[in-house]
Parts: structure tokens; C-alpha cells; sequence
């Protein structure tokens, strides 16, 4: 970078900003290794604030350069290191590395976010070097919450970011920068497990690389089509794969839109990427034979696919194809074959994609062949509308004014003109009247222009006699040729309609046979589309009470309303305007008019599919309602084969014991008699807990478990939850901040999930390596982990782990029936928690339970936090 003013017409400064996915990836270092680099060069540099985070490879790129005295704050009785930018604008250095751009200032200084202070060091002439994280940019912090459950309370503006002068990625994979945390180089070691187990998880952080990698993409794409604007470039540069499909709204649209997905897929594996755009091109006049549900369709598949539709207006396609997709810098345009037969294709000539490939220039296209190719045998396109009722008058005044006045234009001119001329110039009125206003008003303009020849033009003039018997042939073949042009007029306007409704019709019952197939056909909603199509004012599905009646008409007694739309429904058929019996116990009833026989035939139509979807929803109903039963049958029968052993072996333990203590025959000394006591007590305690956590998870299958949340330290329920499990429980390690707010469950449920999960830990932990419990706040919820350091589970095992009476990878039936990690689960969930299972770092299995925090109990934002946050503090 040049000195402060070489080469600029602004004293602004110049703005560079390293974009990272997550903490650790090596912003600072790059930041402070930058700095050098230009004091190298002899830039005047200085560090306006830096924070090393402790990390010692970072801290010793301070040394060389000069640093600027922080300011020290006091807030809520602490004090806060701040940068100092009196002190910054005063030493007014030619480049001030400034760390942390979305920083939150402590309040009473000048500015509320640091990014605030850079600006003002920008205004000031001063370059500078910053660094921010990609889950702080405005833009994607509802989405970085929704992957790492972390709220991000410190953001900056896009448009900061986007201003810069230069934004350089520092990136690292997710499991480089897991490696490196896991080696001490990020955060202490007591923070390394907590961290690696929250927001550095792995996928985690794959996805926030994949966020900074996209917006940088976006950002140095938006640089390029900037440039290729300000120099006036037209052509296409292969920068990155784009390729747009053309969609007529026809059939093969999908065929079409999933062969460039898969172009796109293949070029997105290469760095540049690959985008998938969708074009529908329609002409100027509004007019178009697309199915608009079609078209509506085939966007909702792009997008799925991760593209994008538009919609331009060109009469020209291959010209508007062409255009958008050279505006778009596309590099290859993808189009399907033509689905016009020989015929006509020889009528017409050569077809949008000839013209599209011979035009295309540099972008390849791609003619895509499909099942529909040669189908389309129609030459004219289809005239859409009809003879409505204004046309219809407006053609009897047409008729009204065309017959006089051609008498008197002709009538002016006779000695110009002869019979013939006669005759076309009143057969041009009488297409004229056909054209506007149909078949009778052309016919009335045809008798009437006939009459008016005869008395104006045919000789003997004046005279309704006809001279000449060419001159009466000729009237003939006028009138009949009127009244034919008249007549087919008026036949393709009726046949126009009728074509329109019938397509109206199909798409209307498509549409909704199709909702019912994919089980989305809600009763309610479709007796709605039912009231909405035929314009009523009610419509409902009307049931009778007892099937054995026959199904004559009844009172409403006899009827009850199963399912309705619209107001004032029918409470039986006698009070509908419309009613169309499905079966001898159902009926549809609309209420509002009375519907044509037309309608009536699609209307039975609906009145099916109105009882499919009733039966479809009873079916959906009666298998959720048995879903219980079924679970618990299959407890049931799991239980029964799961206990018949555990019962027995604490019950013989224990009965052995007490009949050896009291066999007469037998003398025990003080020993024996302890021990075999202690036998007794322990079967008898094992025999317990079985009986108990049996109990809990029939009260929890039938959701009679009580419950009494209420604030609790979870400090407290781990200290209970450690003192139940005796000796076994002081060799736990156990880290809880003592800033953790309160959490609000029933805390003997919690002890006893606690107790749960940590036995199970210490089951399976090597000696000498017992377990961890730890704990952190993340956003509205407290985490707390059990830790182990034992074999660990395969991930096809996870899930299957919380089933009840399942022993993965345990031979030993004597450690239980396999009910405690499920009952476990059951008893967080029914608190409103969570609990799941990972591996933990190094080796071994981390179980989560994640219940919901108390507000405002002792967990206040301060300055820093974030970071402590990104730890899993």
C-alpha cells in the first residue's frame, strides 16, 4: 500500500480488513505480520489497539512496533482497556492496526463500536489495518445463530466491510483450526474442552468457513462486474461458471432445470464455483402460452436447487435469451429441443435455439433433449378470449354504421366503380362486423348490405328487381360468404371459451388431485378452494348420524357438519343451494346460487376428492392415535424380555443371603454374617433402583410424571447428584464458573439424570482417568457435560443408545436393563431440555444436557464476553 496521500485525489484513508471464519484462524497475526511488512517497507506504522488473546507466537509480533497506550475505563466496578483514539488521532501515524472491528466500546467513550472509531480515523487521513470475524457482519448473524445456538451481540454493518478498500480472507479447515485448539494455541487449558464441544464444533465451523467464503466470493464478484462497467466490457468473462436455463413454462421445463443443476454441481467442484440462473421470457403485449402454475412450479425447483428466477420481456426470445444472459456474464446457456414436428418446423422456419446458437457468441449452449421434442403439431397460436357481450354490441352499432355509410361512399363514386367493387367493399363491412361483434350481428349486416345492393347498385337501380342473372349470383355468393366468415368467427370464439375453461378446469383439478396424492389436502382448506372456484358463499362436507338410514333426504337432526368453509354453512342437504351426494352417508352442500350443469360435472369431481381427503385426514388421525398404544406395546414386550433376568438375579442374590443367615443348620461367624448382609443390601439396592427408573419411564410413556421447575444452581444439584454416588463420586473432576445463572428444572429430576449419566461415565472410564463435569451458559440455555475419556460410540450409535433395554457394546447383563440413558433423556426433555451425545476430543464419549437458563440471575453482558462465549464459558 502507498503512503498516506500518494496516488489518491481524497485525504481518506484507505481501508483493509482480514476476514475470518472463527476465532483462532490467525487475523491478528496476519494483522501485526502486515504491520511489519509495511514498516519493512519504511510506512510509518503504529498499533492502535491488539489483542493477542494470550497466545505467545502472537504477542511477540508486538515487539519492533510502536504501540499507543490503551485507555483504561471504569464500568460496574471494574476496570476496561480501551483504544485510546484522542491518543491515536493525536500521534496521527500513516497505518494503525486497530484488532477487533466489531468490538462493543465500554460505555463513555467517544464511540459505541469500534468500527466507529476506524471510521474516524478514515476521515482523519489515516490508513488502517482491522480484523473481524464472519459471524459478526449484520447480514449472516440470524444465520450463524441458527448453526452455533450463539447470539451474536456484537455486529457490524455490512456496509463497513463492503467499503473496504481490500478484504482478505485468512482461512484455515475446520479441522486445522481443531488441531491447533486442541495443541494450546488458541485458549487456555481449561477452555480447550469446553470450546472444542460448543461453537468449535467441526460442522460448525465447516459452515462458518463456507459463510466467509461465499460472501467474499459475492464481495469480489460485485468488484468485478464494478470494473466491467466502469470499462465499458460487453463480453463474457469464463471468471466463474454461470449458466442459464431457458423455460418456456412447457413440460420439459424440469427435464431442462435439473440438467443444469448438474452442469452447475460439476462446476461448483472447481474453485470458481458455479451459479444456476432461470429465465421465462414473455412478450411485450402481455400475451403468452405459458401455464403460469407450471411456471410456478419449475421456480420453486430452482430454488430448491439453489438458484435463481427471472422473468424478462422481449418479442425476440433468442434476442432477450441473449441479452440477459450476456448482462448476467453467463457462460453457458442451456435450452431444451424444440418440441415443434417436421411440419411445421418446415412452415416456420429455423426455431429459437438455431437463432440462439448462431447469436451466442462466446456462451455455449446447450440444446437438451426430452420426451416431448416433435409433439407440437399446431400451427397459429392460440387466440385466447371470445365474443363477450360488449363486443357483441359493439358490433350491432358497427353493423348499424358500416351498412349507410359504405351506401354513401359507394353510392358517390358510381360512375368509378362497377358491381364487383360493390359487392367487396360491403363484404369487408361484413368481416368487419364478424370480427367485432360474432355471428348475428354479422348476419343482419350481411341481409342488410344485400338489400342495399340491390336497390343502390344492381340495375335496374332504385328497383328490388334484378336485371342480370350474374348479378344475382354474384349477391348470392356474397351473402353466403358473410354468413360462412360470420359463422366461423362465432365458432372459434365459443370453441375459444370452451378451451379455456376446459384448461381452467384441468389445472384447477390437477392441482388439487395432486395436494391429495401428496397427503397435503387438509378437508378445510380443500372445501375452500371448493367456495372460492364456483364463487359460493359456503361450502361443506354434511355426514349422516346413522348409516343404516336410507339415504332419502332427512331433517338436520339426521345430518351433523363434519368440515366447512365460508359463512352460514348447510346444516342439512334440504337447506343448499347446490348438493352433490358422495356416498349414501355423505354429501357435499354449497350454499349461495344455483350452479350450471357444466359446473355440477366439476363439482362431482371436488365432492371425491372432498371425501378422499376426509378419509385420508381419519386414517392420519387413527394411526397418530395408535402410535402411543404401539409404543407401548412394544415396551411392554421389550420389558418383559428385558427383566426377566435382572428381577431375578437381585431377587436370588438377596433371598440366597437371607436363608443362608437364618438356616439353622448353619453358624456364621462375624464376617460372614457382614458379608453376606452387605450382599443382601446391595441386591436389594439394585433391585431399587431398577423398580424405579421402571417406573419413571411408564409414568413418562404415559405422561404422568410430575414435575416442579423452579430456579436452581446447577452447582448445588451436581454437588447432591456426586455425594449419591459415595467414594466413586470424589474422584470426578468438576469446573462450574461461578457466574453461571440458575437454571429452571426440577432439581431432583436433574440429580437423578446427573447420577445417571455420570455412573455411566465412570462405568466405561479408564483408570486413572475419571471423568469431567463441566458447565457453561450458551445464549438462553446452560450446558452441562460429563466427559469421559473411555472407547467411546461409532455415530451409527448415537441415537440408538437412548432406546430403552439397550446395552451397546455391554455383554454384562448384570449392570441393568438399559434404562438410564433413556430415562435420562425423557426426564431433561420433559423438563423443556435436551440431551445429547458426541465424542469427545482425544478420544471417549461427552454426554450434553442442555436445559433452559433463568434470565437476568447473575449472567450479565460485559465487554469481552464474546469471547468467553466462543470458549463455551
Amino acid at each position: 500500500m502507498a503512503g498516506r496521500n500518494e496516488g489518491r485525489d481524497s485525504p481518506r484513508g484507505q481501508l483493509r480488513i482480514y476476514l475470518g471464519a472463527a476465532a483462532g484462524v490467525g487475523k491478528t497475526y496476519a494483522l501485526l505480520s502486515e504491520g511489519h511488512r509495511r514498516a519493512e517497507r519504511g510506512a510509518d506504522v503504529a498499533v492502535a489497539f491488539a489483542e493477542t488473546h494470550g497466545r505467545p507466537q502472537t504477542a511477540a509480533l508486538l515487539d519492533g512496533l510502536e504501540v499507543i497506550p490503551r485507555a483504561r475505563l471504569s464500568y460496574r466496578g471494574s476496570e476496561w482497556e480501551e483504544m485510546d483514539l484522542g491518543a491515536v488521532l493525536a500521534r496521527k501515524p500513516q497505518i494503525a492496526l486497530v484488532d477487533e472491528l466489531a468490538h462493543t466500546n465500554v460505555p463513555g467513550t467517544r464511540h459505541a463500536k469500534r468500527w466507529q472509531d476506524v471510521a474516524e480515523l478514515l476521515d482523519a487521513g489515516i490508513d488502517v489495518i482491522s480484523a473481524v470475524n464472519i459471524q459478526h457482519l449484520e447480514s449472516v448473524t440470524d444465520v450463524v445463530e441458527q448453526i452455533t445456538g450463539v447470539p451474536q451481540r456484537e455486529t457490524v454493518p455490512d456496509a463497513v466491510v463492503r467499503a473496504a478498500d481490500q478484504v482478505e480472507l485468512v482461512d484455515m479447515t475446520a479441522e486445522a483450526l481443531r488441531r491447533r485448539m486442541a495443541h494450546g494455541n488458541v485458549y487456555p487449558p481449561e477452555k480447550i474442552d469446553a470450546a472444542l464441544t460448543n461453537y468449535f464444533r467441526a460442522g460448525n465451523l465447516t459452515a462458518l468457513r463456507e459463510l466467509a467464503l461465499l460472501w467474499l466470493a459475492d464481495k469480489v464478484d460485485e468488484g468485478l462486474q464494478k470494473y466491467r462497467a466502469e470499462h465499458n466490457i460487453t463480453s463474457t468473462w469464463e471468471a466463474r461458471e454461470r449458466i442459464v436455463v431457458a423455460l418456456t413454462g412447457g413440460p420439459e421445463g424440469d427435464t431442462l432445470i435439473r440438467r443444469a443443476a448438474r452442469i452447475a454441481a460439476r462446476a461448483s467442484t472447481r474453485a470458481s464455483g458455479g451459479d444456476l440462473l432461470a429465465v421465462h421470457v414473455t412478450r411485450s403485449d402481455g400475451l403468452t402460452g405459458a401455464n403460469p402454475a407450471t411456471l410456478a412450479r419449475q421456480r420453486q425447483l430452482v430454488e430448491s436447487l439453489g438458484g435463481t428466477y427471472h422473468q424478462v420481456v422481449g418479442d425476440e426470445i433468442s434476442d432477450a435469451l441473449l441479452t440477459f444472459a450476456k448482462a448476467e456474464n453467463a457462460t453457458q446457456l442451456v435450452l431444451g429441443a424444440s418440441r415443434r414436428g417436421w411440419l411445421l418446423a418446415l412452415l416456420t422456419g429455423p426455431g429459437i435455439g438455431s437463432r440462439t446458437i448462431r447469436d451466442s457468441g462466446p456462451i455455449d449452449v446447450h440444446i437438451v433433449t426430452h420426451p416431448h421434442v416433435g409433439t407440437q403439431w399446431g400451427i397459429l397460436p392460440r387466440y385466447r378470449g371470445g365474443i363477450t357481450r360488449r363486443r357483441q354490441v359493439a358490433g350491432w352499432i358497427l353493423a348499424a354504421a358500416l351498412a349507410p355509410l359504405a351506401t354513401l361512399i359507394l353510392a358517390t363514386d358510381r360512375a368509378g366503380v362497377n358491381l364487383t367493387s360493390d359487392v367487396l367493399g360491403f363484404l369487408v363491412a361484413v368481416i368487419a362486423v364478424a370480427l367485432v361483434g360474432g355471428f348475428l350481428p354479422a348476419v343482419a349486416e350481411a341481409v342488410a348490405a344485400s338489400l342495399l345492393l340491390n336497390y343502390y347498385f344492381t340495375p335496374p337501380i332504385h328497383y328490388w328487381t334484378i336485371a342480370e342473372a350474374n348479378n344475382a349470383l354474384a349477391l348470392a355468393v356474397f351473402v353466403a360468404v358473410g354468413l360462412a366468415v360470420s359463422w366461423v368467427v362465432d365458432t372459434t370464439a365459443r370453441r375459444t371459451k370452451q378451451a379455456a375453461r376446459a384448461n381452467a378446469e384441468s389445472e384447477l383439478l390437477v392441482t388439487t388431485a395432486g395436494s391429495i396424492l401428496r397427503g397435503q389436502g387438509a378437508v378445510d382448506a380443500l372445501l375452500e378452494r371448493t367456495r372460492e372456484a364456483f364463487g359460493m358463499r359456503s361450502a361443506c362436507l354434511l355426514e349422516r348420524r346413522d348409516s343404516a338410514v336410507s339415504a332419502a333426504r332427512g331433517p338436520a337432526a339426521d345430518w351433523h357438519l363434519v368440515a366447512w368453509a365460508g359463512a352460514d354453512p348447510a346444516r342439512s342437504p334440504d337447506e343448499a343451494q347446490v348438493e352433490v351426494p358422495v356416498t349414501d352417508t355423505l354429501s357435499l352442500a354449497l350454499t349461495g346460487r344455483t350452479l350450471p350443469a357444466g359446473d355440477r360435472r366439476v363439482l362431482g369431481a371436488f365432492a371425491a376428492y372432498a371425501a378422499a381427503a376426509l378419509e385420508q385426514q381419519r386414517l392420519a388421525a387413527e394411526a397418530e392415535a395408535a402410535k402411543p398404544i404401539a409404543a407401548a406395546d412394544r415396551m411392554r414386550t421389550a420389558l418383559l424380555a428385558a427383566v426377566s433376568h435382572d428381577l431375578r438375579t437381585p431377587l436370588a442374590s438377596a433371598k440366597a443371603a437371607v436363608t443362608s443367615l437364618r438356616a439353622p443348620d448353619m453358624h456364621w461367624n462375624a464376617a460372614d454374617t457382614a458379608e453376606l448382609l452387605a450382599t443382601a443390601d446391595e441386591s436389594l439396592d439394585r433391585l431399587t433402583r431398577l423398580v424405579a427408573n421402571l417406573l419413571d419411564m411408564s409414568r413418562l410413556q404415559a405422561g404422568a410424571l410430575s414435575l416442579f421447575p423452579r430456579p436452581s444452581g446447577l452447582d448445588e444439584v451436581v454437588a447432591m447428584a456426586l455425594d449419591n454416588l459415595g467414594q466413586a463420586g470424589r474422584e470426578i473432576s468438576v469446573e462450574i464458573p461461578d457466574t453461571l445463572p440458575a437454571v429452571r428444572a426440577d432439581p431432583a429430576i436433574l440429580e437423578r439424570v446427573v447420577v445417571n449419566l455420570t455412573e455411566n461415565a465412570l462405568r466405561y472410564s479408564p483408570a486413572g482417568k475419571a471423568p469431567l463435569l463441566t458447565a457453561s451458559a450458551l445464549g438462553d440455555r446452560v450446558e452441562l457435560r460429563v466427559v469421559d475419556r473411555g472407547p467411546g460410540i461409532p455415530d451409527a450409535g448415537k441415537d440408538r443408545m437412548f432406546v430403552p433395554f439397550q446395552r451397546l457394546g455391554d455383554t454384562d447383563n448384570t449392570t441393568g436393563v438399559g434404562l438410564g440413558l433413556a430415562l435420562s433423556r425423557g426426564l431433561t426433555e420433559a423438563m423443556g431440555g435436551t440431551l445429547t451425545a458426541e465424542d469427545t476430543p482425544g478420544g471417549g464419549l461427552t454426554m450434553t444436557v442442555s436445559v433452559p437458563a433463568v434470565a437476568g440471575s447473575g449472567y450479565h453482558y460485559e465487554p469481552g464476553q464474546r469471547e468467553r462465549e466462543e470458549a463455551g464459558q
